[in-house]
């Protein structure tokens, strides 16, 4: 198949709406099938894109010529699109408001392309830029909704967000974020404790992705202050780029001074040193299906979220807990993982487990292959 995967940005930064089309793309080559990866040069990672195209995914980054809140204008990709789009057998649309989304729509349509749109748990218009995200929906964001093949959700939560806004269920595949675990090769115990002056008896809550109001950090270290109050060999680590939030987390975390650690964004192999020395992962709040949550897992990592991000019925007794969104309540959840030693190992055998059996790049794009074929053959 020739295949035509188009994302706005190409940045690991990006968290999973980047990384999910890289995986993608890099599995499907590996199938022997012709990838080409549109995106634009904002924040472009040529590393990341060099990774790609080792494996013969062409990727293909188009300037940028405006920035109105991230609504990346490209018209060259516009260009491109009327001569090249004919080409392609299927055409697969990442994240859901995008000045990329609105002209494939219109191209796909035009040349009778079948497409696929994948939300990326970005559907359902959140508080910020709630206005702008509405006047978008009502000028394109329900036609490109409407015409798609297929939406892919990953999860019943996204299902039900894009039946709101008007979508059939019977064009609604459900699909979940994988992972390689060939590519998480763990560290020795003890790097990331050493490096950071971390003590060997101290416990760490790792918290990991974008520094975001809408994550709940907040409510994470207000909880670790609870958490603090019984317990004095415990830290809490937060990696991942400032979203906006970062000031306002540091000064509510002033007065638990050296037990939080705040290093930002981190490279692949610092980001497996504290997976690996980490005793259990926090997100208290988060939409869609968070890749973090599989690197946790395929860690041995327990997770902790509450009620207040999506239903992800594996995560609750399973591999972790899902506690109710207070801080005394997420802080009990996680003191039972810290300090219940066979209730840990249980969840982290569970865990390791779940990413092999259900969430392996390899089964899902499997799923994703056959979802493509249906639509060509149709």
């Amino acid at each position: 198949m020739k295949i035509l995967q188009v994302t706005t940005f190409f940045t690991p930064r990006l968290g999973g709406s980047v990384i999910v089309p890289y995986s993608f793309s890099m599995e499907l080559s590996k199938r022997g099938h012709e990838v080409t990866l549109l995106t634009t040069d904002y924040e472009f990672d040529e590393k990341y894109a060099k990774n790609l195209e080792k494996e013969g995914v062409k990727v293909i980054p188009f300037h940028c010529i405006t920035d109105i809140q991230l609504f990346l204008i490209t018209p060259r990709m516009k260009n491109w699109l009327k001569k090249e789009i004919r080409n392609f057998d299927v055409i697969h649309l990442h994240a859901f408001r995008s000045y990329q989304n609105v002209i494939a729509h219109y191209y796909a349509k035009r040349y009778e392309i079948p497409y696929v749109l994948q939300a990326h748990g970005s559907a359902a218009p959140s508080l910020e830029k709630r206005k702008l995200k509405k006047l978008y929906d009502l000028i394109w964001g329900y036609k490109i909704l409407k015409d798609a093949s297929k939406a892919i959700a990953l999860t019943k939560t996204e299902v039900e967000q894009y039946k709101k806004m008007g979508l059939g269920e019977n064009k609604i595949e459900i699909i979940p974020n994988g992972i390689n675990p060939s590519e998480y090769q763990l560290p020795p115990k003890g790097r990331f404790k050493t490096k950071y002056r971390i003590k060997d008896d101290e416990k760490i809550v790792l918290y990991l992705g974008r520094i975001h109001r809408s994550k709940g950090i907040d409510l994470l270290i207000n909880s670790f202050d609870v958490l603090t109050r019984t317990l004095d060999n415990v830290k809490l680590v937060v990696l991942g780029p400032d979203d906006g939030f970062l000031n306002e987390a540091l000064s509510m975390s002033k007065k638990l001074g050296s037990k939080v650690l705040f290093k930002g964004f981190v490279n692949a192999e610092e980001k497996l040193e504290a997976l690996t020395d980490a005793d259990v992962f926090v997100t208290p709040m988060f939409n869609g299906f968070p890749l973090t949550f599989l690197e946790a897992c395929i860690a041995g990592l327990p997770i902790v979220t509450t009620q207040l991000g999506d239903v992800l019925n594996w995560v609750n007794n399973r591999v972790g807990f899902v506690s109710t969104a207070t801080p005394e309540d997420l802080a009990k959840a996680i003191y039972k993982i810290l300090y219940n030693n066979s209730l840990r190992e249980k969840f982290s055998q569970n865990c390791r487990e779940i990413v092999y059996k259900e969430f392996s790049i390899d089964n899902v794009v499997t799923k994703l292959e056959n979802l493509y074929r249906n639509l060509i053959i149709k």
